[in-house]
């Protein structure tokens, strides 16, 4: 049987390649406030939809980080990239880190934005209720998404990113995804790579900012990075595009055949 070929936008035909994976509450179009703003001479991107998301939204599980970065690298054999760099946004963070434990050889630099550790997330009880319940609660995604942006955002936006998640996302999936990338722990896995590691977070996110990746991120990798964008939240590719390309393309082409 032929493996899933993940449904894919591509951006770009620069030689250093990029594989861009969404979070959890979106789908590929999540990077949609960049894209046309994306360095395509020297960086060529695949957007990918993850299963449950988009163009994959009916696609079967499992809905699991590790099933995710077979996925990619499937992608990438198809698409003849040997090397290239993973940028993942909040869970798609920890789906980059999988791939990179998966095929070390393979990722040439990693990118997190509002990354989740590789050792997963705790939270504690009411707030998995919260996550929990979203699946099945368009005002439990409401809350996530404004909690994780300061609380201050207009309600336009916040409406407008929750009908993208219900419409893009199935809910089986949806909540099958949080088991794996809140409750799984790889990061012996990836301990000690020497990748080099950049995590972009917002100071307005209160899960996944700046300390918590010097607990994590940079344990993790010795050649890691920690840079806070002071305007962004949890969603940095609405908040703050400008700011965002420029410090991830920055990173990434400071990797010399770039």
């Amino acid at each position: 049987m032929a493996p899933f070929l993940l449904p894919h936008q591509r951006i770009g035909d620069g030689p250093h390649h990029v594989v861009a994976v969404h979070g959890w509450l979106a789908d590929r179009a999540a990077w949609a406030p960049v894209a046309d703003d994306l360095d395509g001479d020297a960086l060529g991107y695949a957007l990918v939809d993850l299963r449950g998301y988009g163009e994959a939204k009916d696609a079967p599980g499992p809905y699991t980080t590790a099933r995710a970065a077979a996925d990619i690298l499937a992608l990438a054999d198809r698409l003849g990239w040997e090397r290239f760099s993973v940028v993942g946004h909040s869970m798609g963070g920890s789906v980059a880190q999988r791939v990179l434990a998966a095929a070390p050889e393979r990722v040439r630099r990693l990118v997190g934005v509002s990354p989740v550790p590789a050792g997963g997330l705790l939270m504690p009880p009411e707030q998995w209720e919260l996550f929990a319940g979203a699946a099945e609660n368009p005002a439990a995604r409401r809350a996530i998404i404004d909690a994780t942006t300061g609380g201050n955002r207009p309600d336009a936006w916040l409406d407008r990113m929750v009908r993208r998640s219900l419409d893009r996302s199935d809910p089986a999936a949806f909540r099958a995804w949080l088991d794996s990338w809140a409750r799984e722990d790889f990061h012996a896995e990836v301990a000690d790579s020497d990748v080099p590691a950049l995590a972009v977070v917002g100071a307005l996110d209160p899960a996944l900012g700046a300390e918590l990746m010097r607990r994590t991120w940079l344990r993790c990798y010795p050649k890691g990075r920690v840079t806070e964008l002071p305007r962004a939240g949890h969603y940095a590719m609405d908040e703050t595009p400008l700011e965002l390309i420029r410090v991830v393309e920055d990173f990434l082409r400071a990797d010399g055949d770039a």
